[in-house]
């Protein structure tokens, strides 16, 4: 159980910066205006309109958006703000900020969800606890935590303040690849390994990344996306505390992007 109980803690970690609780995409135009597409390309990213914090609500995932998913808009199991979320080197703080379910940049607004993955009973769950053994209950405790738990975060930005917040964690993705020391709510957590994976190509850019934390010698891998719609940039960070214990694979749900992206267009 020792092996168990130290994945528990290096999760219990994990969820402190997810609910206390990037293959990159194509670059921006050109602003040369000689070239009649870029040229018009870089007019229209100078004058992008920031979504207001109303305009974002109505356009961040709610509760029955996406089956199979409960979705949580109170905020209570999410950090409030960038204050409570620390990165010892400036230039990972954009990752940081992704996996508190924060704006990655000093954005005009911003709103934020928790979608837990809606579990159904296993068949243990109908029998007693002293009719069960360790075995079995070592089992169901696992297969409950099975779930993923998802941080969505919107956040609208000025100008071409979207575009360079994209860049900002695309760079911190290749800049922080060997890892970076982070807090969240004083919850100091280690990260050493900043992996890069397939983006799901929605919206005008796109990146994907795995983060491997170390806690106590136990590791924990959690996954991120983040992908800018215009002057909207997405945020998704996903963590499943059962999957991480048993070393099996996982990923950003693709319903939730999908139902995301649906509701920005």
């Amino acid at each position: 159980m020792k092996r168990s109980s130290g994945v528990r803690v290096a999760a219990t970690v994990a969820v402190s910066a997810l609910s206390l609780a990037l293959v990159t995409g194509c670059g921006g135009g050109s602003d040369d205006a000689s070239n009649g597409s870029d040229g018009q390309t870089a007019k229209d990213t100078k004058a992008a309109k920031a979504l207001s914090a109303a305009e974002l609500k109505k356009s961040i995932i709610a509760q029955g958006d996406v089956e199979g998913f409960t979705v949580d808009a109170s905020g209570k199991k999410l950090p409030k703000s960038k204050d409570e979320v620390k990165a010892a080197d400036a230039k990972c703080a954009p990752i940081a900020y992704a996996m508190a379910g924060l704006a990655p940049g000093d954005a005009a607004a911003s709103a934020s969800v928790l979608a837990t993955q809606e579990k159904k009973p296993s068949a243990d769950a109908s029998k007693a606890l002293e009719d069960l053994t360790e075995g079995e209950i070592e089992d169901s405790l696992t297969s409950a935590m099975s779930l993923d738990m998802t941080a969505v975060s919107l956040s609208s930005y000025d100008g071409d303040g979207a575009e360079q917040t994209f860049k900002s964690v695309s760079d911190a993705v290749d800049g922080c690849a060997g890892g970076f020391s982070t807090a969240t709510q004083g919850a100091e957590q280690k990260v050493t390994k900043v992996t890069s994976e397939k983006a799901s190509g929605a919206g005008d850019e796109s990146v994907a990344f795995t983060v491997v934390s170390d806690e106590e010698g136990e590791k924990s891998t959690t996954h991120a996306q983040v992908v800018r719609h215009g002057s909207t940039i997405v945020t998704y960070h996903t963590i499943n505390i059962g999957l991480m214990m048993t070393g099996k694979p996982y990923t950003v749900p693709a319903a939730l992007v999908e139902a995301q992206t649906a509701k920005l267009k």
